[in-house]
């Protein structure tokens, strides 16, 4: 596994205990279908939510968040659809969420940003 293979896992292993931490069940994780991945499939509550997580380890080429994209959005979303599509027993509400996670210089707690809702 490559270093930065490694830091997306570590980032979504964060992510997913930030969000069991908050009270949300993880349903699954690195969710493909032919329109992409979902990194995290949430609950919570009655709400599906769809988790895109980015991490980095460094500001070098920008804020984590920053790579969630127009086209990047407009994957997740159909990627999001098509589970729907094939999970019709699946909630009815359901949200993209982005994570952004910042490993920061060792020995200091990475920073984690939660964005709720993107596309609303």
């Amino acid at each position: 596994m490559s270093r930065r293979q490694n830091l997306g896992r570590w980032g979504e292993d964060l992510a997913a205990e930030y969000l069991q931490a908050k009270g949300y069940a993880i349903l699954a994780r690195n969710l493909r279908n032919p329109y992409g991945e979902i990194d995290l499939l949430a609950q919570q509550g009655v709400v599906l939510v769809f988790v895109e997580v980015k991490t980095r380890s460094s500001r070098q080429f920008g804020y984590p968040e920053e790579a969630v994209d127009a086209a990047k959005l407009e994957h997740i979303i159909a990627a999001a659809e098509d589970y729907l599509q094939q999970h019709s027993d699946a909630a009815l509400d359901w949200r993209v969420d982005v994570i952004a996670i910042r490993k920061l210089k060792s020995g200091q707690a990475p920073e984690i940003v939660h964005f709720e809702n993107v596309i609303a």
